[in-house]
């Protein structure tokens, strides 16, 4: 369900062109919020073919992260269930190594108001660098391979992760404790919250 605040924000947010000036392929919001959501995915931003379809997540960093949650597409598109708000909510446009960072104008603008709106979270998952930046702040480690591994510091309501692209194969290969202690630990607590 969502409340009229929450239906009014995330309208103003699907409208927002504050930094259309900056994106190669213009302003598309892309949010998924309901005031009942009890998980919280927080990315980085919408890449090339989610502006495309408009759906977070509909690429093969998607399939890979509901395989991680142990859910399917029904059940992660379930707003009532799982909300997903990245840092930056359009897609940045392509650097020399890949998506460019997320917009900071996002973050300032609507991040703590959108997250006021979501008063059942109780699982936040931040994926990549620049959300456990803004999420964890000064108890962030001083890399993403180091925060992650000290995942249980921030249990039971933040969980970081690597982001799911095929691109980090190599950190996956290098870090096969990942797969060992914390996707067990994230798909239980995931399936204690679904229930």
């Amino acid at each position: 369900m969502i409340h009229p605040h929450l239906r009014e924000l995330a309208q103003e947010i699907r409208a927002c062109t504050l930094c259309s000036a900056y994106l190669s392929l213009g302003p598309r919001p892309i949010i998924q919020v309901s005031n009942s959501a009890k998980i919280l995915i927080v990315g980085q931003a919408p890449g090339r073919r989610v502006h495309e379809t408009g759906i977070p997540f509909d690429d093969p960093s998607g399939n890979r992260l509901r395989e991680w949650m142990g859910i399917d597409k029904s059940v992660f598109y379930d707003e009532s269930k799982i909300a997903i708000v990245p840092m930056g909510f359009c897609f940045p446009g392509t650097g020399k190594s890949g998506d460019l960072p997320p917009r900071p104008e996002c973050a300032e603008t609507w991040r703590k108001k959108l997250l006021n709106e979501l008063p059942q979270i109780s699982l936040t998952l931040v994926i990549g660098q620049y959300a456990q930046a803004w999420h964890l702040g000064q108890l962030a480690k001083e890399n993403l391979t180091e925060t992650v591994k000290a995942w249980k510091e921030f249990g039971p309501k933040i969980i970081p992760l690597p982001h799911p692209s095929p691109r980090n194969n190599i950190w996956l290969k290098k870090n096969p404790w990942f797969v060992q202690e914390v996707l067990p630990r994230l798909q239980s607590e995931i399936k204690s919250l679904l229930v």
